[in-house]
């Protein structure tokens, strides 16, 4: 029996289109597919300068023109992810699945990849939900591409609807708070100066474990704010969040400077990225995307940060290692990307340090 969705990977020591139509040759095989109606198609970050021989490529392998992605740091399937290799993954839709442009009236979510430069606010702050990466490499320096019906789209951002699905979409953070949610009370732009009654330095510094408190050298890295939105006191439990991570602590003035602006009246804590604590929280993303799709799930779309993946685990990817154990077999397209795209509090946000899941089945023909 034909199947309606595949992935293929493909890689090895030099850059070729050859990864790009193996990929999709071994996607259409698994699929019992001749050709396809659409295909998904990530590189790695070898290819940024010029893909379009490995479109051309994947193009005559589909016989479909219809191949919409993007270069990322590297690439995954549930075979396998990939980091330091030049390759290619891809995923391919047959039957009554179809890649298209979003049209009137609004789909129920679409694909949306992006470069740096076109991850606009306009783009999130509306529905439908979205699902979705930022181009990436290791060094966040470039060069990035996107694409579209088989060609580079100069404007650096694409968005795709997958035709005859229902979807479910979640997002891990995967941090350990700190602190409970406390109203700024001072805040210019991007230095928040005071959490409550107390400044906001002193706040973070208490709430630290005693081994990172004593360290010469904050690590920064690992720390940042979250900003909830909705309920603030079970906020934190249900994921409704955003991550703020810290550009630098201030000792004169004892603010602390964020990467994005806040508010007065807003609610923040601090957190910490930890594996043990992202691992648990992707194992619950995982059981609660499945119970919101209301039926088993026939492929799955994953767009981690590429600081959570094997160098954060690591050289593990627990994120797919634990949707594999929850669904042997399911056919998993993904990137590593400098920001994952997903839907929070009523529209769309551009996370980072998480990973974006979406789990989706076909409609009855």
């Amino acid at each position: 029996m034909k199947r309606s969705v595949a992935t293929g990977l493909s890689y090895g020591p030099q850059a070729t289109a050859g990864h790009a139509e193996r990929a999709v040759e071994t996607a259409l095989s698994q699929a019992g597919l001749d050709s396809a109606n659409g295909v998904l198609l990530f590189l790695t970050p070898h290819y940024a300068g010029h893909p379009e021989a490995a479109l051309r490529a994947a193009a005559r392998a589909a016989g479909s023109l219809q191949v919409v992605g993007c270069t990322g740091a590297g690439v995954l399937t549930e075979q396998e992810w990939l980091l330091d290799s030049p390759g290619a993954a891809a995923m391919v839709f047959g039957n009554n699945l179809r890649l298209g442009l979003p049209a009137e009236p609004g789909p129920e979510m679409i694909v949306s990849l992006c470069t740096p430069s076109g991850a606009t606010a306009d783009w999130f702050d509306r529905p439908p939900s979205r699902i979705g990466a930022v181009s990436g490499d290791v060094f966040g320096q470039g060069p990035f591409k996107v694409w579209s019906g088989c060609r580079v789209v100069d404007s650096g951002r694409v968005e795709t609807v997958i035709s005859g699905i229902h979807g479910a979409i979640r997002t891990s953070q995967g941090v350990r708070a700190l602190t409970t949610p406390a109203e700024i009370m001072e805040v210019h732009g991007y230095d928040v100066l005071r959490l409550g009654q107390s400044p906001a330095l002193s706040v973070l510094i208490q709430s630290l474990p005693v081994g990172v408190r004593e360290m010469e050298r904050l690590p920064l890295h690992l720390i940042m704010g979250g900003v909830t939105f909705g309920d603030p006191f079970t906020a934190i439990r249900d994921g409704r969040f955003r991550l703020n991570h810290i550009v630098s602590a201030n000792l004169k003035d004892q603010s602390i400077t964020l990467s994005h602006p806040l508010a007065r009246g807003e609610r923040l804590f601090w957190a910490m990225r930890d594996a043990i604590t992202a691992e648990r929280d992707m194992r619950l993303t995982i059981e609660r995307t499945h119970e919101e799709l209301g039926g088993e799930p026939e492929f799955a779309l994953m767009f981690p940060c590429m600081g959570r993946g094997p160098h954060f685990f690591g050289n593990r990817d627990r994120d797919l290692d634990l949707l594999r154990a929850a669904f042997p077999d399911l056919p998993v397209l993904g990137f590593y990307g400098n920001g994952e795209i997903g839907p929070a509090d009523g529209g769309n946000h551009l996370y980072q340090y998480s990973t974006v899941l979406g789990l989706f089945r076909a409609l009855p023909a």
